[in-house]
Parts: structure tokens; sequence; C-alpha cells
């Protein structure tokens, strides 16, 4: 009976792959222009010399087009070096110097353009005392007065909001989360899974951001895809009574591929920078709000599990191999597109 219903399965997908997966890309790539349009935009400002401040304003772009954002002080300045601007792959940078006329702590930063988009822009100030201040500008509070100082608190407050957004808008790291989750079966080998998976991502964010460990970020995203496709596949398998890896021991894959998500985090972190003086304290809670979105996210799905044992229904056979095509087709889509990137 078991064969038949998988077989039923195996047909069915047949004559709904052309379909399935048209939408499955087209998914993805709705995902990946979300990915694209809530990237921050990132102003650092470093004072080198006594009221002279050098400057590096990055602005997402989506193909040719830059969004429209332009970084305004309040306070007087005289122009060094006007704005020179450069394109990487994905952002537009801009930079140039200038001497503060008016004291810039106290001053008012904003970012002109940003109540128009759906992206915040992270602001980063270093003054030559060593000081520095953090704040994250957003559609609804796009300016911000410079204080005379910033607490160790504001910065433990700004990077956990910061990384429990980035796990829950990281649909990859997710989707890895969710297979792990439908493969796993009974709550210890659950907690020793999740427990591995923190662990690995949590030593190689750390080593990454310190500057331990250098590893391009356009391979590690590929990989992380692969590992979403290769604990899908594992998924699959189990169903059709052919345990693998994943089924004995789904802590040491959870491990293994955390240690690659890890990275992938440590790129995000890259991007949004670290303020100087306080980054052991800015990478804590940043990992730290990674577990707490993380743990969020697991108790929906267990939430939803349970419901759905609950409801009394008759499910066909094929229904259970919907998570982990989904799954596995989105994967898959990651996998190509990032290598196309290289």
């Amino acid at each position: 009976m078991r064969t038949r219903q998988l077989d039923l399965a195996a047909c069915l997908f047949r004559s709904l792959k052309p379909g399935l997966i048209a939408a499955l890309v087209l998914l993805g790539a709705q995902w990946q222009c979300i990915a694209h349009e809530v990237r921050p935009a990132y102003l650092a400002v470093q004072e080198n010399r006594t009221g002279e401040f050098e400057v590096l304003f990055k602005t997402p772009m989506r193909g040719d087009l830059r969004l429209a954002l332009t970084a305004t002080f309040s306070g007087r300045a005289d122009a060094l070096i006007p704005v020179t601007t450069r394109t990487t792959s994905d952002a537009a940078v801009q930079t140039w110097r200038f001497k503060a006329v008016d004291p810039l702590r106290g001053q008012v930063v904003a970012i002109a353009g940003l109540e128009n988009t759906m992206t915040d822009a992270l602001v980063r100030v270093v003054f030559l005392d060593g000081s520095s201040w953090v704040r994250r500008l957003t559609p609804q509070e796009p300016s911000a007065a410079i204080p005379a100082r910033q607490s160790g608190w504001s910065v433990a407050a700004l990077y956990l909001k910061l990384g429990i957004e980035h796990i829950l808008l990281g649909v990859d790291h997710l989707l890895f989360v969710l297979a792990l989750l439908i493969i796993t079966r009974g709550t210890w080998l659950l907690v020793k899974t999740v427990t591995a998976f923190t662990v690995a991502h949590s030593i190689t964010l750390a080593l990454a951001t310190l500057g331990y460990v250098h590893v391009p970020s356009a391979p590690v995203e590929a990989l992380i895809a692969l590992s979403i496709a290769f604990v899908a596949v594992e998924i699959v398998r189990q169903w059709r009574g052919h345990e693998g890896l994943t089924s004995r021991a789904p802590w040491l894959v959870a491990f293994t591929f955390g240690l690659l998500h890890g990275l992938g985090f440590a790129g995000a972190l890259s991007e949004i920078g670290l303020p100087e003086g306080q980054i052991p304290l800015a990478l804590f809670f940043f990992n730290f709000g990674v577990e707490i979105g993380q743990l969020l996210f697991i108790a929906a799905i267990l939430g939803i599990f349970a419901v759905v044992r609950r409801v009394r229904c008759s499910w066909p056979g094929w229904a259970r191999l919907a998570a982990p095509y989904a799954i596995g087709s989105i994967a898959m889509f990651w996998v190509i597109e990032r290598v196309a990137a290289f």
C-alpha cells in the first residue's frame, strides 16, 4: 500500500512538475527580490583628524537602478574632497570628505528619500577619541540626533534587534531549519539537532567576524542553498524507507552545515558593520538575536505540526511529499542562481 501511494505521488508530481517548478521559480525570484529590497543602506563616518571626517555611503541597487537616497547633516561643513561614486554587484558606494564647521556631536543626520523605500539605513559614526555611535534609521524615522556618547545598552538593543530580523528575513536559513524539523524524530534528538546547529553557526560567525576566517561569500551562499536541497532529498529518502545519514544523525548534519550558515550570518553582519570599541558586545547580541529568532520560528513550526496532527483528516499519500519537493525545488533554484553569479 505504501509503495502504491509513493508511486502515485511520483506520477502526480511528474504530471504537475512543469507548472509546479515554474511556480516555485517565481516564488524563489519573489523572495530574492524581497531580500534585495530589505538590504540596508550603510553610512559610515570616520573622524581622521580633529573635525575632519571621511564618509562612505553605500546604497542598494537593483540592476542598474540605485535607490534615491542622500545622506545629510544639519550642521555647517566645508567639502574637502567631492563625492565620488563606484558600483559593486549590488550597491552604489559614494565616498567624500568634509570638515565640520559645527561640532558633529549634537547634529541631526538624515537619509533623505528613505521614507519612500522599504529598506533601512545603518549609520555608524566613529570619532577620533575612539568613541562611536551606531543607529538604525527607518522609513518611519529617517533621521536621528548624534548624542555626546552612546551607551553599551543601546548598542546591545540595536544588534539584538538586527539579529532577530536577519534570521526571520533569511528565508534560506529558515528553510534549512524547517527541513531539519521535518526529518528529525524524537524530542531529545530534536534538542540535540537544534543545539548542534546553534553551536556550529555561532563558532563560524564569531571566527569570521573577528577576522580569523576569510571565505568568499558567493561560494558560501551557494553551498548554503545546496545544504537545504540535501536535507530535502534525505526527507524523501526517509519516507521511502531508505534511512540516510540525516535520518540517523541529524545533529551531525546540522553541525556540519551550521558552520556554513554561520559564515552566511557573518557576511550579513559585515555589511551592517560593527561599532569600534564595542565589537564583542555587538557580536554577542547579534548572535543572541539570531538564536531568539530561530527559537521563535521553531516554536511556530512545532505549533503548526501539533495542530495538523490533531486535525482528523485523511490526507492523501502524496501530501507528505509536498513540503520536501517544494523546499528542494526552491533550494536548487537558489543554487543555480548563486552559482551563475560567481
